[in-house]
């Protein structure tokens, strides 16, 4: 059977489909909805959208991902990844992450994956989150990172959290095991965070 082609330029003419997107940007800011926001983006990039309204919705995910970071910081609670809401915004926190890392903010994306590592409610990624922060204090640049110690060659499509690296060329302990210097230094990181809430 062959895969249908979307005709991108019928839905842009499409008033079902124009009316459906303005309703999912009216609820997305009603709702202060990441997961909506990453609906509408979806849509956005399929029908080639033009960079402004991208950007927009980009940085409405991401500021609200880090509001509601800061909440649970403060209410001391982690993210319930079965819920699709906060796992659309551990993801816009991930992503953050990833793109700091890859523009070589080394401070900046240790403290992202940190951070996650402490919120996250999953201990595969509690454990990935970990090895991402150690091979960024290891001096491991993002190329090095995603072309030598990342695995992402069996990634399950199906999987909600697919978006998140957490297989390695190595088995996590193995790696936690080669990083165990440097996953010290990220504990004792988080046990001073810890301490000053």
């Amino acid at each position: 059977m062959q895969e249908q082609q979307i005709d991108i330029e019928a839905l842009k003419k499409d008033e079902n489909f124009i009316n459906d997107l303005k309703r999912l940007e009216i609820e997305m800011k009603e709702d202060k909805s990441i997961d909506k926001g990453y609906q509408l983006l979806g849509a956005k990039l399929a029908i080639e959208a033009n960079e402004e309204e991208i950007n927009e919705i980009f940085t409405f995910i991401v500021n609200q991902a880090f509001d509601v970071l800061s909440e649970k910081l403060v209410q001391e609670q982690g993210f319930d990844l079965n819920n699709p809401e906060e796992l659309a915004t551990a993801r816009a926190i991930y992503e953050h992450g990833i793109q700091r890392y890859s523009e070589n903010d080394i401070k900046g994306s240790k403290e992202i994956f940190l951070i996650l590592h402490y919120t996250l409610n999953d201990s595969e990624l509690k454990e990935a989150m970990m090895i991402h922060a150690s091979a960024v204090m290891a001096g491991h640049s993002f190329d090095d990172f995603v072309n030598n110690l990342a695995d992402v060659s069996g990634v399950d499509e199906n999987d909600p959290s697919a978006f998140f690296i957490k297989t390695f060329v190595q088995p996590n302990d193995i790696l936690l095991t080669m990083f165990a210097k440097y996953v010290k230094l990220g504990e004792s990181e988080l046990k001073k965070f810890e301490e000053s809430k």
